[in-house]
């Protein structure tokens, strides 16, 4: 009975190692015996990894052709908003173009373009969380980010505004040609680099909605231009609307600062207390 009880005990021990070692073992191998049967598993699992990586590619591939197609379709129209946007943001053409032709939202642009179209375009250049290349999921199950400023096209409603806004607006619902993008695409950049966008709305219209505004010869209609009363009027409203927006910006900023006074000449006169009872 003892001797049973010894051998019990040894092939549980046994055992027990054999499970061990199945459970912490990397590689199949270490735990599988070697026989044709498990030869075929191993080959057909690097047939499996090489198709996975294979199926990849494929999947790669489309995204590559679109970019491609997109870069063929860029022509005058096209290459005046790069130049404009790349004058704006202080990037060069070529990655403008990168930037464009990479967006999901670039059918935008031929929308904008098309007869009766979209009456806005917009392009986002800010901080954006972006994946490192070549970075895998760390242990926790996240990934390595960081910010980095991105050109993007947007509808305007859906990303958070922290950074510069491009925009583009139709003058007409013509159709939008190289010939006419000059006359008929008015171009313009709304800076609000830290998300202050009171500061950014406050330096666009007093510096440059403004002044266009006052230089203005031709008001349609309105014979009289600047002369006319109501364009006085107008123009005399959007100025307090500024004054008025400067105002709000100073005190979201907590930054209402009381006229300093000298009051040493009128300390040096405090001789006794009916004088600082006077004083009071």
């Amino acid at each position: 009975t003892e001797s049973k009880h010894r051998r019990c005990g040894g092939d549980l021990k046994t055992r027990s190692a054999e499970l061990g070692s199945a459970v912490t073992a990397s590689p199949l191998t270490s735990v599988l015996p070697a026989s044709p049967k498990f030869s075929s598993i191993q080959t057909t699992a690097k047939k499996s990894i090489a198709l996975h990586s294979e199926t990849r590619k494929e999947l790669a591939k489309p995204a590559t052709v679109t970019k491609e197609e997109r870069r063929a379709q860029i022509d005058g129209r096209h290459k005046y908003l790069i130049s404009r946007l790349a004058d704006g943001i202080g990037l060069n053409e070529q990655e403008v173009e990168e930037a464009i032709i990479s967006d999901d939202k670039f059918q935008l642009i031929e929308q904008f373009f098309a007869p009766g179209g979209l009456k806005k375009l917009l392009f986002f250049y800010q901080d954006v969380l972006q994946q490192k290349s070549n970075t895998s999921l760390r242990s926790d199950g996240s990934t390595n980010t960081l910010l980095q400023k991105k050109l993007f096209i947007t509808m305007g409603s859906t990303e958070n505004f922290t950074g510069a806004c491009v925009f583009f607006l139709r003058t007409s619902d013509k159709a939008i040609t190289a010939s006419n993008v000059s006359q008929e695409v008015n171009f313009g950049i709304f800076d609000c680099t830290n998300g202050n966008i009171l500061q950014g709305l406050e330096f666009f219209l007093s510096q440059v909605m403004i002044p266009a505004l006052k230089s203005q010869q031709n008001w349609g209609a309105v014979k009289e231009g600047l002369k006319n009363s109501q364009i006085q009027d107008f123009l005399y409203l959007v100025d307090k609307f500024v004054g008025t927006l400067s105002s709000s910006r100073q005190n979201i900023e907590d930054k209402i600062q009381l006229t300093k006074v000298n009051i040493d000449t009128y300390i040096s006169n405090l001789q006794n207390p009916s004088d600082y009872m006077m004083a009071g």
